[in-house]
């Protein structure tokens, strides 16, 4: 059988692993799997291209696998999942970075015999390339900052914003379009690169903190989107089809994202996420005397005559790796005969699925986790209610106040629980920085702490009790 043969079936071997492996992502049960079968595809597509004929030495190629294998490993072994977030936004902006290197490179290669034909569909591939991939590597970078506390969480906003960054986008076109005509002129690419780059950096920095699930999932689909027109510029049929899944797969998450956080797409495509919410004000007076907090021992009596409790995870949870220890409430509490669940808002983290990770890593059964919609209409035959680390995805603000900066965001109405329990360290706001309202509602009880802590001393005093 002919290389080029062996080639292309490895080739297919690797893109049906993906799809069954990506399919298989779509369920916590079948996830590590999937998460394997996706691995598995990737070494026979790396494998496969390493015997391409036209490799003419190993040597950096050697030398680049182990860095990253070693890297790869130690992120893996290290990595805390309160992180994650931000380690997706590092592997999108590398990926983007990635797209423009291979690009640029192939770019250079190419420029003799394009002295005498031009191929357009090569050059149109490698100037997309560096404009997707120069705006997923700077905005990564930006959304990681913003995570990671590097950079302010606050959307930077500017007089005339949106104006600027529509400048710099019809630049970005004009330096394409006289890249596609005049291929043998390598400098615009870079210069392409460099004002991609900007573009990326603008397009990410007036979004907020609040609004970085959706900002991760665009920014991996438009990574995926860069990989697969490097595809066409290497003719590589695997780079496309990977590539394409995971910019498909990215659009529709981010379209998911959009409609849990109550935002329209195409504000998402232009950044900033349209209009600039006044910032919350408060005198100090609005939780001042209304606030009602609680003991471990206070919220164990609850517990102790409860018969069906709610369980909110938040970030606060995941800060606290607090997983664990709500695991042993939950089994304590079942097996005294109590119903409980887990409300999970699509957004509640820093990233889309947060909370089924956490919770999946703790052994908690999948069919305890309840979505959003699912059981906001179970709340008000609910006894307890336990926020543990959950702010913005509870606040009644989204309903009541159309100037809030979560207006409209659906949220999870546990304030018509006959007993609500906020586990928290402090009253500080959310991502969104407005104050919570449900803190001071009659039925809600503050008990302010570590949320692994805090949920500690609520399984000993119910052992006590």
């Amino acid at each position: 059988m002919e290389l080029i043969n062996i080639l292309n079936l490895s080739y297919l071997i690797a893109s049906i692993l993906f799809i069954v492996g990506l399919k298989q992502l779509s369920h916590p049960k079948t996830a590590s799997r999937g998460n394997l079968l996706g691995a598995v595809g990737m070494l026979i597509a790396v494998v496969a291209t390493l015997f391409d004929q036209e490799i003419l030495t190993y040597d950096w190629i050697i030398v680049g696998v182990l860095i990253g294998s070693v890297i790869g490993v130690i992120l893996a072994l290290k990595i805390q999942m309160t992180a994650m977030p931000q380690l997706v936004a590092i592997l999108n902006g590398l990926g983007g970075i990635a797209s423009v290197l291979v690009a640029g490179s192939a770019l250079e290669i190419a420029i003799p015999k394009y002295s005498y034909i031009v191929n357009y569909q090569e050059v149109i591939s490698i100037v997309f390339s560096a404009i997707v991939g120069g705006i997923t590597f700077s905005g990564s970078f930006i959304a990681f900052g913003k995570l990671q506390g590097f950079i302010t969480e606050k959307a930077v906003r500017y007089t005339g914003d949106q104006v600027v960054k529509v400048i710099l986008g019809g630049i970005a076109i004009g330096l394409g379009i006289y890249s596609v005509m005049n291929p043998t002129d390598e400098s615009f690419y870079w210069i392409l690169s460099g004002v991609s780059l900007l573009l990326g950096i603008l397009l990410v920095v007036p979004i907020g903190g609040a609004d970085m699930p959706v900002v991760i999932s665009l920014l991996n689909s438009y990574s995926g989107i860069a990989a697969s027109a490097t595809g066409f510029v290497l003719n590589n049929n695997v780079l496309i089809i990977a590539g394409s899944l995971v910019g498909a797969s990215g659009i529709i998450l981010t379209q998911i994202m959009c409609k849990a956080m109550n935002r329209s797409l195409t504000n998402v495509l232009f950044g900033g996420f349209g209009a600039v919410a006044e910032e919350s004000k408060d005198d100090g007076d609005f939780y001042s005397g209304k606030v009602k907090s609680t003991s471990a021992e206070e919220v164990a009596m609850l517990l102790d005559i409860a018969r069906s409790v709610v369980i909110v995870p938040g970030y606060g949870m995941a800060v606290a790796q607090a997983q664990h220890t709500v695991r042993d409430l939950y089994q304590l509490l079942t097996s005294r005969g109590v119903d409980v669940t887990f409300a999970i808002h699509p957004v509640a983290g820093r990233m889309p699925g947060h909370m089924n990770v956490l919770l999946a890593e703790a052994d908690i059964p999948y069919d305890r986790l309840k979505e959003m919609d699912e059981i906001n209409s179970t709340f008000e035959n609910v006894d307890v209610v336990i926020v543990n680390g959950a702010n913005d995805v509870t606040n009644p603000l989204a309903k009541t106040d159309p100037k809030s900066p979560i207006a409209g965001m659906p949220i999870l109405d546990v304030g018509n629980a006959k007993t609500v329990v906020v586990i928290k360290r402090s009253l500080s706001p959310g991502f969104a920085g407005v104050p919570n309202p449900l803190f001071i509602a009659e039925n809600c009880l503050m008990l302010f702490g570590d949320g692994k802590k805090a949920t500690q001393e609520m399984i000993s005093a119910l052992k006590e009790s």
